[in-house]
């Protein structure tokens, strides 16, 4: 895989992971009490889209870390393994609530009802989500791959994520904003990662258009 290739798909990844996850989190939202199943289970379909698309895009960025410096794959390794683990718990959390639904015969809230979900959606998914940010920051720092502000914000979002980690001492009220299922430790929190994978992926994407000049201006020599 070339460079060019690897940017382009690690950023096209990161934009579709980017848009299902903007149209998964508003679905939350729709409903003062228990959703209908199909809110639900439709809601459930595109966050799997999301991880699916987010699970290439991070495969994509250490393959695209390794290309442009060899000797900081290990960083690219850390941003893969965590984001690889985040996406895997997160799946977990929606194949709990996904099967809770499925089993009841009445609408039920499963952000209130399957327990199973707090702290996996919060303290867990937090905490792996600032180490993916935190080894995706410094890979964009150290290699230089992509313009500075994609580095700086990651670590911002990664503090973001950490200050959420505790959350889970403090109750199981989705309408509370720090408790282990409350809205800021989850909807917000996968509000802001959706516009900031849109706004990466878009630079990630167009940043491979830049390589032909270069790559060409050899042949242009006589």
């Amino acid at each position: 895989m070339s460079e060019a290739v690897a940017r382009r798909l690690t950023g096209l990844a990161a934009v579709v992971a980017a848009l299902a996850l903007i149209v998964q989190v508003p679905l939350y939202f729709l409903y003062s009490g228990p959703p209908p199943d199909a809110n639900v289970l439709s809601r459930l379909l595109v966050g799997i889209v999301a991880l699916a698309s987010l699970v290439v895009f991070v495969t994509a960025f250490r393959e695209l870390v390794e290309r442009v410096a060899p000797e900081s794959r290990w960083v690219g390794s850390i941003a893969f393994a965590a984001g690889l683990v985040y996406a895997t718990v997160t799946l977990v959390s929606m194949g709990l609530e996904a099967g809770a639904v499925i089993a009841v015969d009445h609408p039920i809230d499963p952000t209130i009802d399957v327990s199973g979900t707090y702290i996996l959606y919060g303290s867990i998914s937090r905490l792996m989500l600032a180490l993916f940010l935190t080894a995706l920051g410094h890979a964009v720092t150290r290699t230089r791959l992509l313009p500075r502000w994609t580095g700086r914000s990651a670590y911002v979002l990664a503090g973001i994520n950490l200050a959420f980690v505790p959350s889970l001492f403090f109750g199981n009220d989705p309408a509370f904003f720090y408790a282990a299922n409350g809205w800021g430790t989850t909807a917000l929190m996968g509000a802001v990662l959706s516009y900031w994978l849109l706004a990466l992926g878009v630079c990630t994407y167009r940043s491979a258009a830049r390589l032909a000049p270069a790559a060409g201006t050899p042949a242009l020599r006589h």
